[in-house]
């Protein structure tokens, strides 16, 4: 298995040292600066650049952690701590996700945050990942993931969790769950969220082989809802955004807490259990060698 892991991490590493595929109140708290102008408010912090414009009701979430918005503690917990604030703020109605970052939407889960830690850190960090889907994918406003760039694994989770997926169409970025390409296995709650979207014949071939699809592929499974030239992905979000928020909010709402709120509450009737698995597998040695080897090959290509 260590040398699966090993060869895996190449396949989606992306040249960074803090990149490993997958991907909140856990101790730590966002301080995020912010200044408004008319009708538009903005605020940011290290990993996250939240834009509301209060005349529209649409807020732009823009990931920020260079170079590939790998998805560790922090990253994790100031984007829950967004969503939540944005929940709460009545002038809000929707929220698109996008990356700031080029050719990336997010890589997945920071690969630091899983090496040479104590078992108290990694239920720390599962926990922030179990937290980070379940508010997003049972957020009561509407989310549409503008797809800027390569998606897998933890990025794949966040645009499958969101209500709506528009991906740049370049024939170069990649969307999907390849955790079997690590030498691991997708937890119960991102097979339910594939299945949920592109099918169950469709996710078990894609989580048995991990694969990962060019945008066009992605649309003919429904892993995403539309393709346009990268140029125009925020606007054409944004126009997409307008057409949902013509929907009655209380109707849209319980419509899809009806059809979500039961894979929501498998989770969240076996959440302990599942950090107990993550912890387990990801502090055995083998693992953590495996981790620590292909660490110090990156810094030895750096070199």
């Amino acid at each position: 298995m260590a040398a699966v892991l090993r060869r895996g991490i190449k396949f989606i590493s992306f040249g960074s040292s803090q990149v490993f595929s997958g991907g909140c109140k856990h101790g730590k708290t966002s301080t995020l600066s912010s200044f408004s102008s008319s009708n538009r408010n903005s605020s940011s912090s290290s990993k996250i650049k939240v834009d509301l414009d209060s005349s529209t009701g649409i807020a732009v979430m823009k990931f920020q952690n260079p170079p590939v918005n790998s998805m560790n503690l922090e990253f994790l917990t100031e984007f829950s701590i967004g969503l939540e604030k944005l929940e709460l703020d009545k002038s809000c109605r929707g929220v698109i996700l996008t990356s700031a970052q080029p050719k990336i939407f997010s890589a997945g889960l920071d690969i630091l945050d899983m090496y040479g830690k104590t078992p108290e850190h990694y239920e720390e960090f599962w926990r922030a990942v179990q937290d980070m889907w379940l508010k997003l994918y049972g957020y009561s406003k509407i989310t549409i993931a503008a797809i800027n760039g390569s998606s897998p694994a933890g990025g794949c989770l966040v645009s499958m969790a969101s209500d709506y997926r528009i991906m740049a169409d370049n024939p170069r970025y990649r969307i999907g769950l390849n955790e079997t390409q690590l030498g691991i296995v997708a937890p119960f709650w991102f097979k339910d969220t594939m299945v949920n979207t592109v099918g169950h014949r469709t996710t078990e071939l894609s989580l048995q082989f991990g694969l990962m699809y060019s945008p066009s592929d992605a649309l003919k499974i429904g892993l995403v809802d539309q393709l346009v030239p990268e140029e125009n992905i925020l606007s054409t979000a944004t126009e997409t955004m307008t057409k949902w928020l013509d929907i009655p909010d209380h109707a849209r709402e319980i419509s899809k807490s009806m059809l979500r709120k039961p894979t929501v509450d498998r989770l969240l009737a076996s959440r302990d259990a599942d950090i107990k698995n993550f912890v387990s597998f990801i502090a055995k040695d083998s693992i953590q060698k495996s981790l620590g080897l292909y660490l110090t090959m990156l810094k030895q290509r750096k070199v």
